[in-house]
């Protein structure tokens, strides 16, 4: 898929305005990772994180002040009593891990796979999409919400827009 095709931007923008909840896999509890950084950043921006992480679980942890599972499956069984249900599962895992996982977002009923930067698995992807889930692949969450919906001024990028208010939430 081309990265600046009118279709790219209309679907990026169509998961993200829809997947209002997000399981990252992967969500690591130390602030200068990756991970923590993009989950950070969709909380911020009015998602509700899911942090799977079995680490993080096993102790009965909370990552972003949201409480660890330790597998997608799990989260979906302890939110479906919420009445909240997955709508995304954000990989931060290696592309031979993904397999599984794609299991796993089909089993919790979720509309996204999604995998981070560097990670591709077109088998995965093949058998979610089959199954009526919609896969974005090597693309990063945070880079594409902020691209697509004016939140690169949140860390400083230079937008071009003078003014002397800094938004507190985007105007979306």
């Amino acid at each position: 898929m081309p990265l600046q095709t009118p279709d790219t931007v209309s679907v990026l923008r169509d998961i993200l305005t829809r997947c209002r909840t997000i399981a990252i896999v992967g969500l690591s509890p130390q602030w200068h990772r990756p991970s923590h950084f993009a989950g950070k950043y969709m909380q911020a921006h009015g998602y509700r994180i899911i942090p799977v992480n079995p680490l993080v679980a096993r102790e009965g942890g909370e990552i972003l002040g949201e409480k660890a599972y330790a597998s997608v499956t799990e989260a979906a069984t302890a939110l479906q009593g919420e009445g909240v249900r997955i709508d995304m599962v954000d990989c931060f895992r290696k592309s031979e891990d993904i397999p599984p996982l794609a299991g796993e977002a089909i089993t919790a009923g979720a509309q996204c796979l999604w995998l981070q930067l560097g990670v591709v698995n077109e088998a995965a992807g093949l058998r979610a999409e089959t199954a009526g889930l919609r896969v974005i692949q090597n693309r990063c969450v945070k880079i594409e919400h902020a691209r697509l919906f004016g939140g690169l001024g949140w860390m400083g990028v230079n937008t071009r827009v003078i003014s002397a208010k800094r938004l507190r939430q985007l105007p979306y």
